[in-house]
């Protein structure tokens, strides 16, 4: 009957020990124990002190609840609706036993019991859960709210009916406060221990003191405590990753998730008018007045834009999720679907919104605090979480998502030159295993830009060579595309499988012409000055490794070379054990597509080995932050005229770096691990990887 968690929000896992997993049960079981003997201790004290018969009828109705409670757990395995019994009651009695207190119990034996034993109960809580997560005997599933949490929040703001209706009316939105703070802390958001310290400030200080009321510390303590202390303890100990912690709100319809948008909006506009009830204080009108219509205007500004920022999210991410639902690929993620979308982008510039909006409301609730008013405090507890929680969203999809891709790719098959370098077309007799080795090529380069959300630019084939002019004239297009939103792409790839120069890698190209890596750096250079995105190439060629070693001394870019070597330097179409054009491809895209590849590059023997090289500063490489002129143009896109000098101050706060001589000592420790101590595996951060065997 004592359980404490919800099987549907938590399992416990079979652990390896049973005597270790008894011992942390019992823990839990002695828990609930000493909390149902405290309120009963509790609420006959009261009863005792004031014969009060309504405290009675309260107390023996609890216990009948329990005793229903009971039967339906160990008669009828009702598992659910005995513990939803069990924790609404819980917190109902807390609440009781909270509010019911006066000076006359301070020296009764039985509260002084009734209170140790609320103590006890809180700790035990707390090690039980601790104890737990150190064990790894428990499994966080992504949820905002459990219905443990829920029932005795409910139960928790039932009873404070018992007293007027605008001390009932705080008590509630003290209620609803604790819980967006209690999903504040389980999503990790940025602001949530800043926001739990203003909490448990404002509500041991100001809060029932501004009601009037005197309430039992150790019943408030223990109630709060033991709905606090898991999400607490897993900011640190939960192992879910950013988006796996977002999946309850991701999920949503569109509808649900728009409606959202109004208890969000009457919770702001109900905090304004409350803090609008400190004009009616004189006593410094002078600075009241004009401070809260100033900071006013300032609030309403920056709220208007916080919800139109979040109007803009909803319809964003309505459309990656009907792309995903379309595609329907369980190897396909929604977040490769949004970060192939251009979410990234919009939530870091949204962070920034949001974080003036949440600054607006502090400023305002600082000019107009009121301590003798509990609904402003309350009001201001309840949007300060929730607009935490907007922010932690925005800054965790930011951080976690990656950056826009896009590719472009070229065959042309070939496999002798003459004595001029100039390509020859092969024999007719050989022209149909060409064409299905290079037709399967271009199919796996389809796979990888398909299976990494890679927008394609193009794929293009030519047995009969191209012209430099027209080579030149497709990177240049290439190479100058943006996203949708107006910004760079982040990453660049380039796929070339052809002829090469053998000494210096160039391409080799009809008419004698060839491409130099050098010309493709110009012309990188070019098209990506005063931009920060950054350029891979992916070469399957005979002679790729001449620009794999020239791109580690190449500096102020940020381009990687991935090529691979063949054993044979002249391949041979005659079936064989020589490697052919087109084998690295294979296996380079099924390791980077497939999780489960086998694929070892370091083994010995191997016929195709593959080799990397990044320029220098590779590892300076960050994705694209938004600069002055995107947030600009994502102003003027989504918002009036009105609002534009937010734009200035936005990118002069958040151009602030206050770190920076950290980060050049970073800097340069990364520049020097990944030049003396390459990985075998580079992650890029876009789902590609480079290798080296």
């Amino acid at each position: 009957m004592a359980r404490e968690e919800d099987e549907e929000e938590l399992t416990v896992e079979e652990p390896k020990k049973v005597d270790m997993f008894t011992s942390v049960r019992c823990l839990g079981y002695l828990s609930s124990i000493n909390l149902l003997v405290a309120v009963c201790v509790g609420m006959y004290a009261r009863w005792e002190v004031t014969s009060e018969p309504m405290i009675l009828v309260i107390f023996i109705l609890g216990l009948f609840v329990l005793g229903i409670a009971s039967i339906l757990y160990y008669y009828f395995a009702m598992e659910k609706a005995s513990l939803s019994l069990f924790h609404l009651w819980c917190g109902f009695l807390l609440g009781l036993l909270c509010f019911l207190n006066s000076s006359s119990l301070n020296s009764n034996v039985k509260e002084l019991v009734a209170n140790y034993l609320l103590l006890a109960s809180v700790i035990m809580k707390t090690v039980w859960a601790l104890t737990e997560r150190i064990c790894s005997s428990i499994r966080n599933k992504p949820t905002l709210l459990t219905s443990t949490e829920l029932l005795e929040l409910l139960g928790f703001g039932i009873a404070s009916t018992a007293m007027l209706l605008h001390k009932s009316v705080a008590i509630v939105g003290l209620v609803v406060a604790l819980g967006a703070l209690i999903v504040d802390l389980r999503m990790k958001s940025l602001l949530a221990l800043p926001n739990l310290v203003s909490f448990a400030l404002v509500t041991s200080l100001v809060f029932f003191q501004a009601l009037g009321i005197t309430a039992n510390p150790y019943a408030l303590g223990c109630y709060m405590g033991r709905l606090l202390c898991e999400p607490v303890l897993d900011v640190y100990f939960s192992g879910l990753g950013p988006s796996e912690r977002w999946t309850p709100v991701l999920s949503l319809g569109t509808v649900w998730r728009r409606l959202s948008l109004l208890p969000l909006s009457l919770m702001e506009l109900a905090f304004f008018v409350v803090a609008a009830l400190k004009l009616g204080h004189l006593e410094l009108w002078y600075l009241v007045i004009p401070g809260f219509c100033l900071f006013g205007l300032f609030w309403f500004i920056c709220h208007i834009i916080l919800l139109m920022t979040i109007w803009g999210f909803h319809t964003k991410l309505s459309e990656c999720q009907r792309a995903w639902q379309s595609q329907r690929s369980r190897s396909r993620s929604l977040n490769q679907v949004m970060a192939s979308r251009g979410i990234r982008h919009f939530c870091l510039i949204s962070e920034r919104l949001v974080f003036f909006s949440m600054l607006s409301t502090v400023i305002l609730g600082a000019v107009s605090w009121q301590p003798s008013n509990g609904l402003f405090l309350c009001a201001l507890l309840v949007v300060l979480p929730l607009e935490s929680l907007t922010h932690g969203l925005f800054h965790e999809l930011g951080s976690c998502l990656g950056g826009t891709c896009v590719g472009y790719a070229l065959v042309i098959p070939t496999a002798y030159s003459s004595a001029d370098g100039q390509p020859t077309l092969l024999p007719p007799e050989q022209v149909q295993q060409l064409n299905m080795r290079s037709t399967g090529m271009l199919n796996n380069v389809q796979r990888l830009f398909s299976h990494h959300m890679i927008q394609t630019f193009g794929c293009d084939y030519s047995t009969s060579g191209v012209t430099l002019e027209a080579v030149q004239t497709k990177l240049r297009s290439f190479l100058e595309l943006r996203t949708e939103d107006g910004p760079r792409h982040d990453t660049y790839l380039i796929f070339y499988s052809g002829h090469t120069h053998k000494g210096t890698g160039a391409w080799a190209l009809a008419g004698g012409e060839s491409v130099h890596m050098a010309q493709l750096l110009e012309l990188w250079k070019e098209k990506n000055a005063g931009h920060f995105s950054r350029l891979i190439l992916v070469l399957d060629t005979e002679n790729s490794l001449p620009w794999v070693k020239d791109i580690r001394r190449v500096d102020g870019v940020y381009v990687a070379v991935q090529g691979a070597e063949l054993s044979a330097t002249r391949v041979d179409p005659e079936p064989g054990d020589v490697p052919l054009l087109g084998d690295f491809t294979a296996e380079w895209v099924e390791f980077n597509c497939n999780p489960d590849s086998d694929t070892q590059w370091s083994e010995k023997g191997r016929t195709v080995t593959a080799a990397y090289g990044v320029s220098k500063r590779w590892s300076d490489y960050t994705l694209h932050l938004p600069t002055g002129s995107d947030v600009a143009k994502h102003w003027k896109t989504h918002f009036p005229k009105a609002t534009y000098p937010m734009v200035h101050l936005s990118n002069w706060c958040c151009g602030l770096n206050l770190f920076w001589v950290c980060g050049v000592f970073l800097r340069c420790f990364r520049r020097c691990k990944l030049a003396w101590f390459p990985p075998a595996v580079l992650d890029t951060g876009q789902g590609i990887k480079l290798v080296h065997s």
